[in-house]
Formats: C-alpha cells, sequence, structure tokens
C-alpha cells in the first residue's frame, strides 16, 4: 500500500488563509526528474501573489505552493545520471511551485536540470532560501548591461530578501550602495552587509538627503522592490540615463505621475522576471552569484526558521517585513 506525504494545498486563489495541511499520495518521478526528500522551504512574496490570483500562472487546484528548498535526493527517475540518492541539492528556478507542485511539501518531483549543488560553507538553512532572490538581484543588476565600476545603485526594501540580496553583490560587484529602509535597526544591519548609507523613505526629505550624501553624483541605477507612492520618488533621485529595475510592488499599484519626468533624462524602466532566464542561463548567473558572494565572504541571511505545521505563521512574518529569509523546516 502506497503511503501518502503532508503537504499544503491550496484550494482556492483567493488568498493564504485557503491554505490547508493534508495529504497527498507519494510522488513519483517521470524521465529525467528526481524526487527531493526537503528539509527546508523558503517563503517568496511571489507565493502570496500567485495564491491570490494576482500571477499569470494558474496551476491546477489543489496546487503546492513553494518555490525555493533543499533537500537529499530520494529517487531517481529513467535517464537521470547527474545525481545519485542520497545527494544534498537546492533547487534552482523552474516551474516547482509555479506550473507544477512546490516546496511545502515532504517530498517534491524535480527536473534534475533544475537542481544545484549545496554551497558547502552555507547551512541547509541558508542554501534553501537562497537560489531565487539571488537570481532575481542578479537579473536586476545586470539586465540593462555592465555598469561601469562605482556606479551609484540605490535598492528600496533593502531588508527583505531581494533587497539583502542585492545589497551584497552590488557591493561585490563594486558599486557604491545605497538603500532605503523604515527600521533603524534594519539599516544598520543592510550597511553591515554593504551599504554606504541607508535613508528611510517615511522622512520626506529622504531624496534630499540621498542627493547631499552623492553631491555632485546621481543614482544610476534603482533597483525597486515595493512600487507604490515610493515609485515616482525613487526616479527623482535618478540621473542622465539613470534606470529602474522594477522587481516588486509590495506597496501596492504606482499612483499616477507625470511621465515627462522620464524625458528629459531619458530614464529608463524595466521589469525584471527570473523566469526569463533559460536554465543555461540561470545556471550560468548563478555560478556569477557564488563567485560573488565568495569574494566577500557574504552568505544569505535567514530572518527565521518555523516549524512546516506553521506556515501560516511563516506567511505572517513575510508579510511583517522580515531581515533576510523566511524558512520553514520540514
Amino acid at each position: 500500500m502506497t503511503t501518502g506525504v503532508k503537504a499544503w494545498l491550496l484550494d482556492e486563489f483567493k488568498g493564504i488563509e485557503h491554505l490547508r495541511l493534508s495529504e497527498v499520495p507519494e510522488p513519483t518521478p517521470q524521465r529525467d526528474e528526481v524526487v527531493v526528500q526537503l528539509r527546508y522551504a523558503a517563503l517568496n512574496p511571489a507565493d502570496r501573489y500567485l495564491a491570490e490570483g494576482q500571477y499569470p500562472a494558474k496551476p491546477p487546484l489543489p496546487h503546492i505552493l513553494g518555490r525555493d528548498g533543499m533537500g537529499m535526493v530520494a529517487q531517481t527517475g529513467p535517464g537521470v545520471a547527474q545525481v545519485r540518492v542520497g545527494d544534498r541539492r537546492a533547487i534552482l528556478r523552474g516551474a516547482v511551485g509555479v506550473e507544477r507542485a512546490g516546496t511545502f511539501a515532504e517530498r517534491v518531483v524535480v527536473p534534475v536540470q533544475d537542481l544545484v549543488e549545496v554551497p558547502a560553507a552555507w547551512s541547509e538553512e541558508e542554501s534553501a532560501g537562497a537560489t531565487l532572490v539571488y537570481l532575481t538581484a542578479y537579473q536586476a543588476l545586470t539586465q540593462w548591461g555592465t555598469l561601469a565600476l562605482g556606479s551609484v545603485v540605490l535598492v528600496t526594501g533593502a531588508s527583505g530578501g531581494v533587497g539583502v540580496a542585492t545589497v551584497q553583490l552590488a557591493a561585490a560587484m563594486g558599486h557604491t550602495v545605497l538603500g532605503l529602509s523604515r527600521n533603524a535597526e534594519k539599516g544598520r544591519r543592510v550597511r553591515e552587509l554593504g551599504a554606504t548609507a541607508v535613508f528611510n523613505p517615511e522622512d520626506t526629505l529622504w531624496r534630499q538627503s540621498v542627493k547631499v550624501a552623492l553631491a555632485p553624483r546621481p543614482v544610476d541605477l534603482a533597483i525597486d522592490n515595493i512600487g507604490g507612492k515610493l515609485f515616482p520618488q525613487v526616479l527623482e533621485t535618478l540621473g542622465e540615463q539613470g534606470k529602474v529595475s522594477v522587481v516588486g510592488r509590495l506597496a501596492g499599484p504606482v499612483p499616477e505621475f507625470n511621465t515627462a519626468a522620464l524625458l528629459f533624462r531619458r530614464l529608463r524602466i524595466g521589469g525584471v522576471a527570473v523566469g526569463a532566464y533559460t536554465n543555461t542561463e540561470s545556471r550560468a548567473a548563478w555560478q556569477q552569484v557564488l563567485a560573488l558572494l565568495a569574494s566577500r565572504g557574504a552568505r544569505p541571511l535567514v530572518d527565521r526558521v518555523f516549524g512546516f505545521e506553521q506556515l501560516p505563521q511563516a506567511f505572517e512574518r513575510l508579510a511583517q517585513g522580515p531581515m533576510g529569509k523566511v524558512v520553514v523546516k520540514i
């Protein structure tokens, strides 16, 4: 008799509150797939967006969320030669948690090409939540081409998962990094991660403070994780041919602003979508990420680890604005 595995199921695209802990059949790998016995999984705002029906993907229901995770290879399908049962692996990026079952489960089926080795110096918790945020940060920093050494990079939501990753990578690339954070203690920690200065976006004079701190230099690239009313303010800090990489919209829709603000400085705005990477591009970007982090002795930052049955509370923590990644132990 086949036993089942525990998993958190989403029954409706009406929010995280529609998750329920249940049992699903033991997953079976197909050709070029493996079953991963998960040890840790990490949360992302995109999980919530999908649960709320705000994401392009509409997988069959009930659906298992979760894009990030690490664990042990428990079973291999036909054609798999790259890994063996017992190997530790992290999930790189792909359809897991989006079009197919995700990591908020005891076991998950993953295409073998979407697995990467766990860095030896990292803990399992650190490895579980690293790949998606660092690939996102890397794309946000590089999608406009190579920035000149010493360029000024402004990161909104600098204490969040992608924010922390962006600060670390931008500093490793040799740029001057500025962060935005509403919390003074988080701001201190962001500076420890590599930011030159951190400003409070709730301070009505923060833009003037940025200009004074940089004078006469402007911001070359802004990485925006927040959106909302902050977005037009971020545009004000950009110099000639400044650019914005749009990663998230945690503060909701951007209010109406005068598009003439884009014209005279020839500003450019571009969305970040890690899903646009091919598997080959994702793997190449990941190797660049690892090299950059190693160059500064930097590691992923974990905010808090919850028990598997505490997934709803973990999402509450994510909504509060963590310092780094929120992880569940499975």
